[in-house]
């Protein structure tokens, strides 16, 4: 049963991707708001869809509530989940990935109209240069900036190296940082093809105050993935 509920999902969600993806070109002439504002609800489509076929939900952990002011937002990375999720339970957001993302024929096209922070992770200084100036720009729109530190997505249970993109980011923009931290991985892995039932449980810290340094921040990110790992 459980390879049929997956097979419906990944069957809508392709549908889902194609439709708000057409939907979303011709909202170039107007503006980037009602593109994110369409895209917005192919997300929170996907996350109906993937309720009703697989019987994945999620709760969130939120002791000290979602801010409302723009922030650097530093994310785990375990799933394709969160990407939708995100967009479910945030403010309006920009994240920062690998360019070659953009290509993906419909996938892509739905990512550019979020007007991300596109780069190329083997330019080394150039990357981190473009993260900054554009990041910079995205939080004086109102935008949020999300950022998967870990650069790639790990395995449940399994933190990676912490990137300084992001905290340098918030160093230098003068603006807060939320960590969130989630354990999709466990039902929605890396690649899989099966989405297993249960309740993600997603938890988001106090907004850390601007003017942290860089590596302050990338140290109590780290502290704050590594106090959710066992929640698995």
């Amino acid at each position: 049963m459980i390879y049929l509920r997956s097979f419906l999902f990944q069957l809508g969600y392709i549908v889902s991707t194609i439709f708000f993806s057409l939907v979303s070109l011709p909202l170039w002439l107007v503006s980037k708001s009602l593109r994110y504002q369409v895209m917005t609800y192919m997300a929170r489509s996907v996350l109906w869809w993937l309720k009703v076929t697989c019987g994945l939900t999620y709760r969130v952990h939120a002791p000290y509530g979602i801010p409302q002011e723009t922030c650097v937002a530093l994310v785990r990375h375990e799933s394709a989940w969160e990407t939708f999720a995100l967009q479910e339970f945030l403010p309006r957001q920009a994240w920062v990935l690998k360019r070659e993302l953009l290509f993906i024929p419909f996938f892509g096209w739905g990512l550019k109209a979020m007007w991300p922070i596109a780069i190329d992770r083997g330019a080394g200084r150039a990357a981190l240069k473009q993260v900054i100036e554009q990041g910079k720009a995205r939080l004086a729109d109102g935008a949020w900036v999300v950022v998967f530190p870990e650069g790639t997505r790990m395995p449940p249970g399994t933190l990676g190296k912490m990137n300084i993109g992001g905290a340098l980011l918030a160093e230098k923009a003068a603006v807060p940082v939320v960590f969130i931290s989630h354990n999709a991985g466990s039902f929605w892995a890396k690649g899989a093809f099966l989405k297993h039932p249960g309740v993600i449980d997603v938890f988001i810290s106090d907004m850390l105050p601007a003017g942290q340094s860089a590596q302050a921040i990338n140290q109590q990110a780290e502290a704050f993935f590594q106090q959710h790992l066992s929640v698995r």
